[in-house]
């Protein structure tokens, strides 16, 4: 897709208008900084980004990389809806759809158009693979509880907004609202732009997937890229020693509990 080509693609004026609201919403926080609402912030960056869109949306539903009882699959699910990054149904489609046809021309945020477009440039149109969702979402697509979190991600963040402003007032909405998205937003990005263009690549993945450390970071292992897309169904990222991957300790965690099985990882020789 050439530059012209994308400039065709009509304009989602929607998220326009909310990602505009979320950048201004994060301005005003940092013009009134406290330390309590970077605490809620950090707290709920974890909790709806860590949990709910690395863990969840991510490493456990996209590419089924281990089982959890129904009950924690869906509190996942529902800890990534709050992360106002779509509905689970749209994000897993669009994920597994990049999988398949990652930098090529198909691909929604092929890195071969740009650090904007990989980015976020690409959310500014309506991109022809939103219309291949339903084929990648066969397993989840008619599930009630997805159907609902799928429908109704954007009234659960007014509702958490009330519940923010009745506990700490205008600081907590700007903070665990507002500049909470916009970091969640951007760290999330980043796997879809730096790590195709900053970094090693330890494994041949027929893209131009990398492992970036400083990614890896802020995004809690999923910048271990490279290692992800050479062994997509692994639920560990960070393959050797220096490669820190906090889900997967998450993941570990959970599987002494007993909450996770089923869990899968590269060959020995990965």
């Amino acid at each position: 897709m050439t530059i012209a080509t994308q400039q065709k693609l009509k304009i989602s004026w929607h998220f326009v208008a909310i990602i505009s609201i979320v950048h201004i919403g994060a301005f005003l926080a940092f013009l009134n900084f406290s330390w309590q609402g970077l605490a809620l912030a950090l707290v709920l960056h974890w909790v709806t980004g860590g949990l709910g869109i690395t863990l969840g949306w991510h490493r456990l539903i996209s590419h089924r990389s281990f089982q959890v009882p129904k009950w924690l699959e869906y509190f996942f699910v529902f800890c990534g809806s709050l992360a106002m990054q779509g509905g689970p149904i749209w994000w897993v489609g669009l994920h597994r759809h990049h999988h398949l046809y990652s930098d090529q021309n198909v691909d929604h945020h092929d890195s071969n158009k740009g650090f904007w477009w990989s980015h976020m440039g690409w959310m500014f149109h309506e991109v022809p693979a939103v219309k291949e969702i339903p084929r990648f979402t066969k397993d989840i697509a008619n599930d009630p509880v997805y159907r609902f979190f799928d429908n109704f991600f954007f009234p659960m963040q007014i509702v958490l907004g009330f519940v923010l402003f009745a506990i700490g007032g205008w600081n907590f909405v700007l903070w665990g609202i507002f500049a909470r998205l916009m970091m969640v937003y951007h760290c999330t990005w980043l796997v879809n732009s730096a790590t195709h263009m900053f970094g090693y690549q330890s494994h041949e993945s027929n893209d131009n997937s990398r492992n970036c450390w400083w990614v890896a970071v802020l995004t809690y292992g999923e910048g271990w890229h490279n290692n992800h897309h050479a062994y997509q169904y692994s639920a560990r990222h960070g393959l050797q020693w220096w490669e820190i991957d906090m889900t997967w300790m998450t993941i570990s965690l959970l599987r002494t509990l007993g909450l996770a099985r089923k869990v899968k990882l590269p060959s020995a020789d990965a």
